[in-house]
């Protein structure tokens, strides 16, 4: 098949599945003896792999994984895959830290807003840590307390309890202060406990998505293995040889 019978049925151009070949995305097409590209079920299988690794792992992961295929570097690839996985696994398991943080602070006494700050000592006894791992925490970005301006004392509003109880949370996990930041960011942009359960019922959401996405792309990536890897009979050289140059400039 000509590069536009390759690209049509997905919304492509011919120039895009041109594109992917140079890539390595497609493993390398033959040639007619006028010069022409010749596709087979081969690269059908391929196009649909990598379009289907996409949403699931990423442009970049899903290029790294084809290009593995189509040299034989075939347990590379698959490395690649379970990263992918792994990385799925954490991102639920995070969220599970987060939620638990944020379900601490809801069951946990109220403090109203005009009630005198936590100090430093108060909240390290409350979370049961020392105060020089809430002062490195605040040296790696992850809390801000005010500090008194009469005494310079450091002074922890509610926001900022409700932050180191999450920090909390995730590193008892295992989660490194690197990893805890961007998730930080995100939480402090919610204003009650009605927008963090919506913001945590979106994330779930994203990763069930993308849960899916992996199911589909692990699919594909097996029958694009099965089509590679299958002897080719005379019926499929045959078949694979049919094309049309007269129509398509290559």
């Amino acid at each position: 098949m000509r590069p536009v019978d390759l690209a049509r049925p997905h919304g492509l151009s011919g120039q895009a599945v041109r594109n992917y070949e140079a890539a390595g995305i497609l493993p390398d097409a033959e040639r007619t003896d006028s010069g022409y590209r010749r596709y087979t079920s081969v690269h059908v299988a391929a196009l649909r792999t990598f379009l289907a690794l996409v949403p699931a792992h990423g442009h970049a992961a899903a290029r790294s994984v084809m290009t593995l295929l189509n040299t034989g570097r075939t347990e590379e690839a698959l490395t690649v895959i379970d990263h992918g996985h792994a990385e799925l696994l954490a991102d639920r398991q995070t969220l599970d830290a987060v939620e638990r943080a944020l379900t601490e602070l809801t069951h946990a006494p109220e403090e109203r807003p005009s009630q005198r700050d936590n100090t430093i000592g108060a909240l390290a006894h409350r979370l049961g840590l020392r105060p020089a791992t809430l002062r490195r925490w605040e040296r790696a970005g992850l809390l801000h307390p005010r500090r008194d301006p009469a005494t310079g004392y450091r002074t922890y509003a509610p926001g900022d309890v409700r932050d180191a109880t999450i920090v909390h949370q995730l590193r008892r996990g295992g989660y490194v202060l690197a990893q805890i930041a961007p998730l930080l960011g995100e939480l402090r942009d919610v204003t009650s406990p009605a927008s963090a359960a919506s913001a945590i019922a979106e994330r779930r959401h994203r990763l069930h998505t993308r849960a899916l996405a992996m199911l589909r792309a692990s699919a594909e990536t097996g029958e694009y293995l099965h089509e590679r890897d299958r002897p080719r009979t005379t019926t499929d050289a045959t078949t694979d040889a049919t094309t049309d140059a007269t129509t398509d400039v290559d």
